[in-house]
């Protein structure tokens, strides 16, 4: 089937750069539209029309890549219409800190803050979202928003330290 496939390189590529009016992006979906139909290899019945099979493959990358960009777009622009206008320059200051504070966490514990605090998800939400156990993420949250504590209050810590578990409260 590989032999077949590479048959209709060419003409996947003129396709592409019709779709695309760009030689590099024409090259990218090419690219995508023979992983997957190689992926795919096992969907495909003998009694298709492998050319019309390898065009699909195509137009749908196509298709998928123009949605992502669409709605990156929206968000962006919503982001831009929605940022708040800081009143003042200390407003402003104040924002920027916090943005930093944020931006020096690492990976893990930035994205778990960000969701629940900023995108107000449940635990639940969060942790399905990440992929990882509502524990791990009720720790990662709490050493994050301690380190972001720390931060706020002048003391920055290091990313070791901001890594490291947060002390442990007395139970009662």
């Amino acid at each position: 089937m590989k032999d077949e496939i590479s048959d209709h390189v060419r003409a996947l590529r003129r396709y592409a750069l019709v779709l695309t009016r760009n030689g590099d992006e024409a090259e990218d979906l090419v690219q995508e539209a023979l992983t997957r139909a190689l992926n795919g290899a096992h969907l495909f019945s003998p009694e298709r029309d492998l050319r019309v099979w390898l065009f699909s493959i195509l137009h749908n990358a196509h298709v998928s890549r123009m949605r992502r960009r669409r709605v990156a777009r929206r968000a962006e622009a919503r982001m831009d219409r929605d940022a708040v206008q800081p009143a003042g320059q200390a407003v402003h200051m104040e924002l920027r800190q916090a943005l930093d504070c944020l931006d020096r966490l690492p990976d893990d514990q930035r994205r778990a803050v960000a969701l629940v605090a900023l995108e107000s998800l449940s635990y639940a939400e969060a942790s399905k979202v990440l992929g990882i156990p509502m524990g791990t993420l009720m720790s990662r949250l709490a050493r994050g928003r301690e380190a972001l504590r720390r931060m706020t209050d002048g003391a920055a810590p290091t990313a070791a330290q901001a890594s490291e578990a947060p002390p442990r409260r007395a139970r009662r």
